[in-house]
């Protein structure tokens, strides 16, 4: 039978010997008549956040620390494959962590052949063994989770492995794994249930291919492989899987990394082409067959033309589907108490605080309806979305100046607009593109290409030129462009980009010297070896 779940209040403690502490101003001060004011005591909690990833676990500590009875509810459902993972979501488990020390490992290949013309002798045939790399990234992933269980704790934060469900105004279903259900109430909720990877819906699909959620745990060295998509994701693992001396074909319907600086975008593909990665642009799979059982074993995939009535065939070992994500939120109830959701997406409408269409129901990360999908951003959201509601605050999340990077061998960093929504918002009148190729310093000595690393930034003529777009394409990337985005929320121009001086000799000091604009027409290119 269904167990109905109830727990015992904590009784107020305090050494003050008023008969309430609704007429004491030390009460008021310290949060505690706040607190009070607020407690539904005809509820269980006072926040269930469904979904336990970066963004739902922010906003269920915080609210923990507030002094709030939080709860967080979260089930891995296995991906067609059979993969599953523990506490911390996405991030942890099955994107950023593994995928960072994948590209590391794939960075480490990459300087063995640089650190020959270093004067680095290497007698042997230096060769790469997966099942050693899985299992030591998949060690460390294994103590974030528990890390994560540790923290929920420490802070009394009330973990249910179940999956979340509304059955109606506050108050939900839990479901565990053996198929036993619980009820739960709370005054508040919040939405953190992410998304997983989309299927192409095509025959041998789900049966033979594979994504994000089975890559990073893969047992066996996928070989050569087929990467369906034009997604960062799709981008990020065919660089490191060709960083790792795997032959991989890249197959993309139209755009690569939509909603990106289209011609970032383009030099990114440009790097990766340096490296081996084939594109094949405009075709889709149709058709998935299985030639052969194995780790891994044969696959030959059936693909046609988007721009006409082309066909064409080719085998791999791995197909590895990186064609977006579908959000979380078709069963789990939301229709039964009015969460209005996006029919095609599966996102969540909120408004600048985080609110759904119901009062008492809240959401964050990626199942919000157009804001970035990007784990700092959830953890920000999260954090400030529990400091708004049980806190007192009023701080709202900067979803604009949000950066990000891809880590593609040759790394993306950007922050602020890409330069057509830039066109788009300002007009192109109103913009001037600062912009150059540059040539690491470490890169010379090895010879590698002095025209692939590039800087442009985007500023606005009538906005005391400040800055509102930040691209690089370069060694460590994503670490430059954390500390320009820093810059820009402080209003950062090209005035004191250029009183800035640099640090020499490094990357990002081509931002403090740059000088010519599209508009001049000069010619960029740097010269090589």
């Amino acid at each position: 039978m269904p167990i109905k779940h109830r727990v015992q209040r904590k009784s107020l403690k305090t050494s003050h010997t008023v008969s309430s502490p609704l007429g004491n101003p030390q009460a008021h001060q310290s949060g505690v008549l706040q607190k009070l004011l607020q407690e539904d005591p005809a509820c269980d909690y006072d926040l269930i956040v469904i979904g336990c990833g970066s963004g739902g676990l922010s906003c269920a500590q915080e609210a923990a620390a507030l002094g709030r009875r939080v709860m967080v509810l979260d089930l891995v459902v296995p991906s067609p494959q059979g993969t599953s993972w523990g506490l911390g979501g996405t991030c942890v488990n099955v994107g950023c962590i593994p995928k960072k020390l994948m590209h590391q490992a794939a960075l480490l290949g990459q300087a063995l052949t640089d650190s020959r013309k270093f004067g680095w002798e290497c007698s042997q045939q230096v060769k790469h063994n997966w099942e050693t790399m899985t299992e030591a990234i998949q060690k460390h992933v294994g103590s974030l989770n528990r890390s994560y269980q540790r923290a929920l704790r420490e802070k009394a934060v009330a973990y249910v492995n179940s999956y979340g469900e509304f059955v109606e105004h506050h108050k939900i279903k839990a479901t565990n794994g053996k198929g036993q259900e619980t009820y739960y109430t709370a005054a508040k909720f919040v939405i953190a249930t992410g998304e997983r990877p989309r299927y192409l819906g095509i025959q041998g699909d789900k049966e033979y291919c594979i994504t994000s959620d089975d890559l990073f745990s893969l047992p066996y060295c996928p070989g050569a492989t087929l990467v369906v998509g034009g997604s960062s994701v799709a981008l990020e693992c065919a660089g490191f899987l060709a960083g790792l001396g795997l032959e991989v074909t890249v197959m993309v319907s139209s755009q690569l990394l939509q909603g990106f600086d289209q011609e970032m975008a383009e030099k990114v593909a440009s790097s990766m082409q340096q490296l081996g990665v084939r594109f094949l642009r405009k075709f889709v799979p149709v058709e998935v067959q299985q030639l052969e059982k194995g780790s891994p074993g044969k696959l030959k995939v059936v693909a046609k033309s988007t721009e006409g009535t082309e066909m064409i065939e080719g085998l791999y070992n791995t197909v590895l589907l990186a064609i977006g994500r579908d959000s979380c939120t078709k069963k789990i109830g939301l229709e039964k108490i009015g969460v209005k959701v996006n029919e095609k997406t599966g996102k969540i409408p909120v408004n600048d605080v985080e609110q759904s269409s119901v009062p008492y129901v809240y959401a964050v990360g990626d199942v919000v309806e157009g804001q970035p999908e990007l784990m700092p951003v959830a953890v920000q959201a999260g954090r400030l979305l529990a400091r708004r509601l049980f806190g007192g605050r009023l701080e709202k999340c900067d979803y604009i100046n949000a950066p990000t990077v891809v880590f593609t061998p040759l790394e993306y960093g950007c922050c602020g607009y890409a330069e057509e929504k830039a066109v788009e918002v300002y007009r192109k009148e109103n913009l001037e593109v600062y912009h150059t190729l540059f040539w690491p310093l470490e890169w010379t000595v090895a010879c590698r290409d002095s025209n692939t690393c590039y800087a442009k930034i985007i500023y606005s003529k009538f906005d005391n030129d400040r800055v509102i777009g930040f691209h690089v394409l370069g060694p460590k990337a994503g670490e430059i462009t954390q500390g320009f985005a820093a810059a820009m929320k402080c209003g950062l121009t090209k005035q004191l980009l250029d009183d800035t001086i640099g640090i020499h000799p490094t990357c990002a000091q081509v931002f403090t010297t740059l000088e010519i604009t599209k508009s001049s027409g000069l010619d960029a290119t740097q010269k090589g070896c």
